[in-house]
């Protein structure tokens, strides 16, 4: 029995232990979450207001760019998968990766090569552990992702998917980003969205007449300026939405394991009082056993 007590014991220490470390990420995490809620908050105006200068340019011009015009016979498209650079996050990344796989199956259904440029560990270990080719990849920056960053990986991004697909090895036709959509602090979604060719996200045609636009110098050097700033923008909300919703991925998944420390700490107190009182019962029956052997013992003497 001592040597049960020492075991249930042991493991008591072992799991308070991981109980102090899932308690600390959890705090971690749900101070973060705030910080990461913000800067999304402050992103979106800017996102918003470059949707509808790039709206009103690509809607209201005749010009024909290679940003907004769908390739006539597109050979291969790249995918932009968002994971974490860190686990304990439950299936955060797991559900992106997924996304993403789905995402790649069904271009490739439609006859096109694909390129995965990946940010995160996860993903990055995800597709080497698995063999599969990797255009680009980026790590350490996951869960605080800064606007160098997002333009840092949207250069890249622009450069293959301006180049000519049919001559260029790296060349794509579209451009499709894989990220969480951080909804609230329990719901965190996948979402898979085009970004290249230009989906007009946000109509800002208004009711009767069309208004009136000039552009200077003309509306292709206004989208030449304007389109990399709106994938820039694109990328860096959906960094900061990623970067939310690991946050609040790994401060539930954090608590659930914290409330799991606790359930088993309480089961392995009980064993431990159970053994201890066995083992308590069984001294004090070897003790009543050994007084009444010398009982029985003195009696005979006599």
């Amino acid at each position: 029995m001592g040597a049960q007590l020492r075991v249930y014991r042991r493991r008591m220490r072992s799991v308070k232990a991981t109980k102090k470390i899932t308690k600390a990420m959890e705090l971690i995490s749900a101070s973060r979450i705030v910080k990461a809620q913000q800067r999304v908050a402050a992103s979106s105006p800017y996102a918003n207001e470059l949707t509808r200068a790039v709206t009103a340019v690509a809607s209201f011009s005749s010009t024909n760019h290679p940003l907004t015009t769908p390739h006539e016979s597109p050979r291969r498209a790249a995918v932009l998968i968002i994971t974490a650079d860190r686990g304990m996050a439950g299936a955060y990344s797991n559900a992106a990766i997924k996304e993403g796989d789905q995402l790649i199956t069904t271009l490739r259904e439609r006859g096109l090569a694909t390129e995965a440029y990946l940010v995160g560990r996860k993903a990055v270990n995800y597709y080497r552990f698995r063999n599969r080719a990797i255009a680009g990849s980026w790590t350490g920056f996951s869960d605080n992702p800064t606007y160098a960053h997002a333009k840092e990986v949207s250069d890249l991004l622009i450069q293959a998917f301006v180049a000519d697909s049919s001559a260029v090895a790296n060349g794509v036709d579209e451009l499709h980003i894989v990220y969480t959509q951080f909804k609230s602090m329990i719901t965190q979604t996948p979402e898979a969205r085009r970004m290249l060719p230009l989906e007009v996200v946000e109509s800002t045609a208004p009711a009767g007449l069309l208004p009136m636009y000039e552009f200077e110098p003309n509306a292709g050097e206004v989208l030449n300026s304007l389109l990399p700033r709106y994938v820039e923008a694109r990328v860096f909300n959906a960094m900061l939405q990623s970067a939310a919703s690991e946050h609040a991925a790994r401060r539930r998944a954090m608590k659930s394991a914290t409330d799991n420390a606790d359930e088993l700490i309480k089961s392995l107190t009980r064993l431990a009082n159970a053994a201890r009182q066995a083992e308590i019962t069984q001294e004090i029956s070897e003790i009543v056993g050994g007084a009444d052997a010398l009982a029985s013992a003195s009696a005979g003497s006599e």
